[in-house]
This record gives C-alpha cells, sequence and structure tokens, in this order.
C-alpha cells in the first residue's frame, strides 16, 4: 500500500528537528540531529545533518524506503539569497524529498503561530531574527544578519558580551561580577585568560551555552548581568516595533505577536522582561501565550504546498 508523507525541518543553530507527517497531518516519527542552521560556504555541512536526521525519522517508522512528496525546511541563515539557494540544491541533490522548500526559521515560527494571517514573530535562540506579515500580505524581516554582524539579543551575542564583561572586569575596567566565576565554570577552564583560546574555538552555539549562565546570575541579583540582560530585551523589543511600524504603520495598532526560540521560552526570564517592556514600547502587541513549535509550522506549510490541509 502506498501512502503519501511529507517531512517539516526546524534547522536551528543548536539543533535540527525532524517530522514526517501523512497527507492528514498525522505526526508518524520525529527525529533530532545537530546544529543545520546554514552559514556562508557551508550549505553541504547544513544539508548532511538535515538529511542524516530525515532518514533516521524515516527509519524509525519503517519507511526508510518511502521518499516524502515535499519537504519544508525552516532554517537558520537562510534568509540570505545565496544560502538558501545553495541549501535547496544540496538538499535536492540528496534526494530527500521530490520537492524541497527551503525559508527562514522564521517563516515556518510564523506558520505555526499564524498561519497565513498577519503577525510577528521574534526569535531568540543561538541567533534571533524578527519576522513578519502585514494584514495587506506583505513580509518584512529585521535582523538576522548572523554572528559576525548582528543577531542582536541571543543566545551567541549574550555569550559574546558576557565574555567581554569578564575580561574588563578582570583587569580593572569593570566592577567586580558573579558572572566572572559563572563564566570560567561553564568554560571549563580556571583563569581568565584562558577564555581567550576557549572564545576562539567557540562556535555560536558554544558561546550561546553563556546565555543561561548569564540569566541565572542576573536572576541572583547581580547587577552588570542584569544590566547585559536588559540591553538584550532593548534589542529584542527593537526588532518587534521597527517590524510593527513597517508593516502595520504604528506600534500603537493591534498587533498580534509570538515569540520564539529557547532563551524565549515560556516562563524564561528574558521573556519575562521583554513581556513587560513590551507594554510601554510597543503598546499595541497582542501576545501570543501558546507555545510556538516551528517544526510544526514546517509540516503545515509542506502540507499546504502538497495540497492538502493538517488536521
Amino acid at each position: 500500500m502506498s501512502i503519501t508523507i511529507v517531512a517539516g525541518v526546524d534547522g536551528g543553530g543548536s539543533r535540527t528537528r525532524v517530522v514526517i507527517a501523512d497527507e492528514s497531518g498525522r505526526e508518524l516519527a520525529t527525529a533530532e540531529g545537530g546544529p543545520s542552521a546554514v552559514r556562508p560556504g557551508e550549505a553541504e555541512r547544513s544539508a548532511e545533518v538535515i538529511a542524516a536526521a530525515v532518514r533516521e525519522a524515516l527509519a524509525s517508522c519503517r519507511m526508510a524506503d518511502v521518499v516524502p512528496k515535499v519537504l519544508v525546511a525552516g532554517v537558520a541563515g537562510a534568509g540570505r539569497d545565496s544560502e538558501r539557494d545553495a541549501l535547496w540544491q544540496a538538499l535536492l541533490a540528496r534526494e530527500v524529498a521530490e520537492d524541497v522548500s527551503v525559508q527562514p526559521d522564521a517563516m515556518i515560527a510564523l506558520e505555526d503561530a499564524f498561519g497565513d494571517g498577519p503577525g510577528l514573530m521574534v526569535i531568540s535562540g543561538t541567533g534571533s531574527v524578527g519576522f513578519g506579515r502585514g494584514p495587506a500580505g506583505a513580509f518584512a524581516r529585521v535582523g538576522g544578519w548572523g554572528p559576525a554582524c548582528g543577531d542582536e539579543g541571543s543566545g551567541a551575542w549574550i555569550g559574546r558580551r558576557a565574555l567581554s564583561i569578564v575580561t574588563a572586569s578582570h583587569d580593572g575596567r569593570e566592577p567586580e561580577t558573579q558572572l566572572s566565576g559563572a563564566i570560567l565554570t561553564a568554560a571549563e577552564v580556571n583563569e581568565v585568560p584562558e577564555l581567550v583560546a576557549w572564545a576562539a574555538g567557540a562556535t555560536p552555539a558554544t558561546l550561546a551555552t553563556l546565555a543561561p549562565v548569564v540569566l541565572s546570575v542576573a536572576h541572583g541579583g547581580d547587577l552588570r548581568a542584569n544590566s547585559l540582560v536588559t540591553l538584550a530585551v532593548e534589542e529584542l523589543v527593537l526588532h518587534a516595533r521597527t517590524l510593527a511600524r513597517q508593516l502595520f504603520g504604528d506600534e500603537r495598532a493591534a498587533v498580534p505577536l509570538a515569540l520564539g526560540g529557547g532563551l524565549l521560552a515560556k516562563g524564561s526570564l528574558l521573556r519575562k522582561r521583554m513581556v513587560h517592556r513590551l507594554k510601554s514600547a510597543v503598546p499595541g502587541a497582542q501576545l501570543r501565550e501558546e507555545e510556538v513549535v516551528p517544526v510544526r509550522g514546517a509540516v503545515r506549510a509542506a502540507l499546504r504546498l502538497l495540497g492538502a490541509t493538517a488536521a
């Protein structure tokens, strides 16, 4: 008996999630892999991570010989045309599905949050980005310029700035902070000078592992850690305010807004402070409280391409 299946992929800077579903949207299998965020010149690496996770998911539901009709991959870094096209070609070459669509990761999150309706999405995980769709269907994107140029308010951004605070405190340019001991412990080094070599070899995902440390120290009352969290919140709120002005005309207009990514998970300190700040910075924001599951949005996008509707 033949079966029609689709695949949804959420490719981030820390891990990759895959869901296999049938044409009614029923979940058949899931799998996880390593980071697959695409960086310049690394499309082949990202494609291999995604393809391996798809193969694992198919094998787990005894469909190793079945080719998905459609695969939608929402991948961090795919907002840039060159990386998106390179990844699309690399996935096609690996025959992961009959039809492949590569989208920025925020797009599949937006799909899960609002379907094809208007709304804004701000994500903060390893990287950060803001995406939105206006009432007339227009799209806009802000941020998401990658770890070298941007990703303000993200885990990697917070981690990098925490290192600067610790080194500045070490040589007296900043006051003492509890971040120093906490960061040394997280990096598994004994002295501040050892952080130089550690940071030189750190990937964005590795830097992002310092962000929960910063949030924990901030929660404990450390002034310098709290100032860094406040700065991260301001950067993320600026993403939302800019999108509101571009797509809805005014930040005071009624603006559906969803927050996603590991650092903005429900209950997190960063989310709580961002929600509080939004009340004055984007007073029209109507926050979606339900959890956003980007890979579920990827499946829904795949079903739309297939011409089916999720149950």
